[in-house]
């Protein structure tokens, strides 16, 4: 349950006494939890295969880029290989971005992972930081992480998104199983 507080503090002074005497006058209301964040249907997002380049360092078979691009897939990217993984929006034309919504998943793995996502308005001669994030994974009760962020950038040459799978150096992989823009 969440309270919404307001609070008056009078502070009253009475003679001969050395402290002073503290009155709340509270009113409050109960209201309803935040929703989850729901994505868009399909007609609000970005349709990056059409409008940019994308570039990955790896990619194991079955599990190609396109499928974390793509509202109708169910399983998302996996790196070939262990190690931070790289995975670059090239676009076509600036783009103005409002919405950036992640979702990665792990059931197999128990690890600490980083993510950097950082944006470009010169092709990838500078960045900009959004966000820096670690995450851990352990399976059962820890296994999905969505991450939904309401940005204001315009004139995005470049959306980088680096990914280091396991703080600790072990042998997971990196993998996406979402990425929107809007």
């Amino acid at each position: 349950m969440l309270i919404v507080i307001e609070s008056v503090v009078q502070i009253a002074e009475h003679r001969g006494r050395a402290r002073s005497k503290v009155e709340i006058d509270m009113r409050k209301r109960q209201i309803s939890p935040t929703p989850p964040s729901v994505p868009p249907s399909g007609g609000a997002w970005l349709d990056a295969e059409r409008v940019a380049l994308v570039e990955v360092t790896s990619e194991e078979k079955g599990y190609p880029i396109e499928f974390a691009l793509r509202e109708a897939e169910d399983h998302g990217w996996r790196a070939a290989n262990p190690g931070t993984q790289t995975i670059r929006l090239v676009f076509d034309e600036p783009q103005k971005l409002k919405r950036i919504w992640l979702v990665f998943e792990d059931s197999e793995n128990a690890r600490t992972q980083e993510f950097v996502l950082r944006w470009s308005p010169d092709s990838g001669n500078s960045f900009r930081e959004i966000v820096r994030q670690q995450w851990n994974f352990s399976s059962p009760d820890s296994v999905r992480e969505i991450e939904d962020y309401a940005v204001e950038l315009s004139g995005v040459a470049v959306l980088e998104l680096i990914i280091v799978p396991d703080k600790n150096g072990g042998p997971a992989r990196a993998s996406l199983a979402s990425l929107r823009l809007a």
